[in-house]
């Protein structure tokens, strides 16, 4: 597979990760797992972000879903990939999964107390918590795992390397309720279609009811100037947001029926109280194991929070809901991956710098994490004289990777993992196959067994050192 020591008897080098988010925990954990000392830099509480509520490692900023973990989908073989090699986050995810239905969703706190817990047992693992401001004058392998809320500083130091202009997009985070007060006489638990387990509470609204929370969506104020976006001033009329976590008033300017066919389709999940399927349906999702909060599925958004209580209220069941949090929106802050990158998630110019997460130009949470998993597989490889090989291309790690660094530069956008990044099938395969499941279980049968010789290769060379 390629995997080959380039010095033998090499000392290792100094390794440190900037960033205990997502990708950063992962990949201090994957070089500790390979005897590789770690130095872990993780500036809260010394300097918090707009969006982070806690100094605890791994926290989830925006939704407690980590995407879907139905068989043969791209996000489950992503996952799947993962545990395969020794996941962390996988790993603690399991231990803190809560019920939603084909997604793998997590106590949010649980999920970052483990995590936190578990870097903090690794004797290999050294915790510095300061903020890093200069990438110079480090005589070692820079894991860049900072996030999207990436300091002005940090950001500012990573633009002077790369040469390139600083690249954003908006994100935003969805609202928590209080589990009592909820009314449970106008809700209901489903699945849809009634297939799986009925894990999420969902509101029904008639016609009447949805026009009524467009117009009312319609006149809501949203925040201008707030800290949280840009420290710089206001958040821009053409500000570019990410199309999978677009805001409810966002998603309502494109027409009044955009939302009922986005994040409140009613498709499948029938109202048993009446027999008929509601008009539109607002989903709630367990937030912790105590059950005791629900987030608003999709609903992400930028109002005022005295707005955000008006107009949430007019959702059935939610008249006198209590909110734990607000939505918010912040700024996601990325490199040019294409122009910078190689496959191995080092900077072209300055090898010993190798970036991970969504700084690196992935979005979301599961992607965040398997690119600290390769960051972290890259400098194990590199701190003990081993040449990194980049993962396969038929995998998925390979495929997101295959993406970033090789999309158009110019017009470069962050992405999920998806199927159609994913290497298919030869035309000849796809005309003797024609079911679309059994296409998509050959793709992911072969992609698993890619990255499982890639990753036993790596493996076996780190072994016979």
């Amino acid at each position: 597979m390629g995997w080959k020591p380039v010095l033998s008897n090499q000392q290792s080098m100094p390794v440190r990760v900037i960033g205990a988010g997502l990708a950063g925990p992962e990949a201090a954990w994957q070089c500790a797992r390979r005897c590789v000392a770690v130095d872990l830099y993780e500036m809260r509480p010394q300097r918090n972000t707009p969006a982070h509520e806690t100094d605890l490692f791994a926290e989830l900023v925006c939704s407690n879903s980590l995407k879907s973990d139905s068989e043969n989908s791209a996000p489950w073989l992503l996952k799947q990939e993962m545990r395969h090699a020794g996941s962390l986050l996988m790993e603690m995810a399991r231990r803190s999964a809560v019920p939603a239905g084909h997604a793998l969703a997590v106590d949010r706190l649980e999920f970052s107390r483990l995590a936190t817990e578990a870097i903090a047992a690794e004797p290999l693992i050294r915790v510095v918590r300061e903020e890093v401001t200069s990438l110079e004058d480090f005589d070692g392998l820079t894991i860049l795992a900072s996030g999207p809320l990436t300091s002005d500083a940090l950001a500012t130091e990573i633009q002077r390397l790369s040469g390139t202009e600083r690249l954003f997009f908006y994100d935003s985070i969805s609202p928590i309720v209080e589990a009592d007060s909820i009314d449970y006489s106008k809700v209901y638990k489903a699945a849809r279609y009634g297939k799986g387990t009925a894990d999420y509470i969902n509101c029904p609204m008639t016609r009447e009811e949805y026009e009524a929370f467009i117009a009312a969506l319609a006149e809501a104020q949203c925040v201008e100037g707030h800290s949280d976006v840009d420290r710089a001033g206001e958040l821009a009329p053409d500000a570019q947001f990410f199309e999978g976590c677009l805001p409810i008033e966002e998603i309502a300017r494109r027409g009044p029926d955009t939302l009922r066919f986005g994040p409140m389709k009613p498709v499948g999940l029938r109202n048993p109280h009446t027999g008929n399927m509601p008009y539109a349906v607002v989903q709630l999702r367990q937030e912790n194991l105590r059950a005791d909060s629900y987030n608003l599925v999709g609903f992400q958004n930028h109002l005022k929070f005295g707005e955000q209580a008006r107009v949430l209220r007019t959702i059935p069941g939610l008249e006198n809901a209590k909110f734990l949090r607000y939505g918010q929106i912040h700024r996601n802050t990325y490199i040019n991956a294409p122009a910078l990158l190689t496959p191995t998630l080092q900077m072209k110019q300055y090898p010993k710098i190798i970036f991970a997460g969504q700084l690196s130009g992935v979005e979301g949470y599961v992607e965040s994490i398997a690119t600290g998993l390769l960051a972290g597989l890259t400098a194990a490889a590199v701190a003990t004289g081993v040449e990194p090989i980049p993962a396969p291309r038929a995998s998925a790690h390979g495929s997101l990777v295959n993406y970033i660094c090789s999309a158009d530069a110019k017009d470069f956008q962050p992405a999920n993992i998806t199927f159609d990044l994913l290497e298919q099938l030869d035309e000849a395969t796809k005309k003797k196959v024609r079911d679309k499941k059994m296409r998509h279980q050959m793709v992911c049968e072969r992609a698993l067994a890619a990255f499982d010789a890639w990753f036993q290769s790596l493996a076996q060379v780190l072994r016979a050192r």
